[in-house]
């Protein structure tokens, strides 16, 4: 798991994103924790990727080696085991309180400090600090800056094209804006709140629209609000107001979900289901309501909504995340017509049961002796409320294989690198051993035709995966090898070329932690299309 889900996404930022820093974690890997870890941060993080920055501890992160997780006898031990391991700078007071006597006790030596101070002063040598540069007067970055139209623009686009319609039953959605006589009732403890929108770590927003204000554009007849719930947690609510509300209107939207009362840092859910009575205000309004309703869903992480997904009286759900300052007016925008939504889901959903496996148990691969499921769409194999990739749009799209260089690759013809096999009599070959120049001469195109056939313009996300054609234990069931974004028109059809790597997506870890690449069948999927090759 380490070798071929932890650690990629941080190697291909240290090598192809050039970071300057990294941060080290509060867990331990295998009994030790990340910030002591010499594998971890000076093996693998600066020899094998070639990491040329500084490594800096989560905040308080050393303290814990000591105080909580006692992998520590003493406190300079605890400042000794970072410095050694090859971290750099502590967010914290710890280092700053025991290197000194950590060197006194001649638990470590002062060539450590040394070792972590070239690699600080080295980053602020690069930044040019030390050339008569004073960033505080060269950067100016106040409110005229940072909200300028182009960056309120781009909030808007990025808010427009993040939210994700996971259901559109009889195409209720976009609601018709040309009918003045329509009513609509917003109904929710998330609908005129602009705070929810923002998120956790949020910056100081440009100016706000909450759902309900944006929706109100929309509406010249009548508009009704109710809360619905006294605060998201829904302890209280108003289910008779509420209904009698959507009654007297043509359509209803529910705005619901969480918010930083329920998932923040330091603050984890518990289960993955709407908090309090939520569940129930939905089903009651949308059974006494005109017309199915429309469901919005402001939460960060996944949640159960099996109840929804199945009930023919909610047309329609749209998963917003936390959108930002324009999330209101994005969702405004999606549900009247005016953006064709095209967003996919960047995890996977869960079902409520899911909460069973323990979450300090991060393995991804299943475990059947034991019942384990296995974690994300690559290797979870039970029910899903809906899977990473997931999301519909209010125009339909097909896909062709318009060209693919390859169908069958032969490894061992162009390399010297040894075949070995495993116990299943499955010839595989070590990456390592191939090299990158072998790697980068492996790689082939494959070009996906798309056409939309809808009657509206919209971006489209184009997902590639690779399959395995018979799925054995221990490997993915499929992979991502990428995705791209199509502007398409009414009825227009475009192209767009991926690039595969066998070294990169083909392969996989072995239970030695090594990354190999094995013989056998293969299928490129996009949609419903596949595309067979051989390695």
């Amino acid at each position: 798991d380490l070798a071929d889900t932890y650690q990629p996404p941080f190697k291909s930022c240290v090598q192809e994103g050039r970071a300057s820093g990294l941060m080290c974690a509060y867990n331990s890997v295998n009994g030790v924790p990340n910030c002591a870890d010499y594998n971890l941060l000076s093996k693998i993080a600066r020899e094998q990727w070639g990491f040329q920055g500084y490594i800096t501890s989560d905040c308080d992160a050393v303290s814990i080696i000591h105080d909580v997780q006692g992998y520590a006898k003493l406190p300079e031990d605890a400042v000794a085991d970072v410095l050694k391991a090859g971290m750099d700078v502590n967010c914290g007071s710890y280092l700053k309180k025991y290197t000194k006597s950590a060197v006194e006790k001649k638990i470590m030596s002062e060539s450590e400090i040394d070792r972590a101070l070239h690699n600080l002063f080295s980053i602020r040598m690069r930044l040019g600090l030390f050339n008569g540069i004073n960033p505080s007067k060269q950067l100016v970055f106040g409110p005229k800056q940072v909200c300028s139209q182009e960056h309120q623009d781009l909030a808007l686009e990025a808010a427009r094209n993040g939210i994700v319609l996971l259901k559109n039953s009889a195409k209720l959605l976009p609601l018709p804006k040309t009918n003045t006589t329509m009513s609509l009732a917003v109904i929710g403890p998330n609908a005129n709140t602009s705070q929810t929108l923002l998120g956790n770590y949020e910056g100081f927003p440009c100016k706000l629209v909450t759902p309900l204000q944006a929706l109100q554009s929309y509406v010249e007849n009548t508009l009704m609000y109710h809360q619905g719930c006294d605060a998201v947690n829904c302890s209280s609510v108003s289910i008779t107001e509420a209904i009698e509300i959507a009654k007297a209107a043509d359509h209803v939207v529910l705005v619901m979900g969480l918010d930083q009362s329920q998932e923040r840092e330091s603050h984890d859910r518990l289960d993955l289901v709407l908090p309090g009575r939520q569940e129930s205000l939905i089903t009651g309004i949308a059974k006494a309501a005109k017309n199915p309703v429309v469901l919005v869903l402001l939460c960060g992480g996944p949640v159960d909504i099996s109840f929804a997904k199945d009930d023919p009286k909610i047309g329609s759900i749209l998963w917003a995340g936390y959108p930002g300052e324009s999330g209101g007016t994005a969702l405004a925008e999606i549900i009247f017509g005016d953006h064709n939504p095209g967003g996919k889901l960047p995890i996977t959903w869960y079902p409520k049961d899911f909460i069973r496996v323990p979450m300090t148990d991060m393995r991804m691969r299943p475990e059947p002796s034991s019942g384990y499921p296995g974690r994300t769409y690559r290797f979870y194999n039970g029910q899903k409320v809906f899977e990473f990739g997931y999301g519909l749009s209010y125009s339909t799209y097909s896909y062709e294989f318009a060209s693919v260089t390859q169908n069958k690759l032969y490894l061992n013809r162009s390399s010297n690198v040894p075949v070995f096999e495993n116990l299943d009599n499955i010839g595989y070959m070590s990456v390592s051993e191939l090299g990158t120049e072998f790697c980068e001469k492996m790689k082939f195109s494959a070009v996906v035709a798309v056409t939309n056939h809808g009657e509206m313009a919209g971006m489209h996300p184009v997902l590639l995966f690779v399959r395995r054609a018979m799925f054995r234990n221990g490997s993915p069931m499929k992979q991502l090898v990428g995705f791209q974004s199509l502007s398409l028109k009414a009825m227009e059809r475009a192209e767009i070329e991926f690039l595969v790597s066998p070294c990169e997506h083909l392969s996989g870890a072995n239970k030695d932690g090594l990354m190999v690449i094995e013989e056998g069948s293969r299928y490129l999927v996009v949609g419903d299309e596949e595309y067979p090759f051989e390695l």
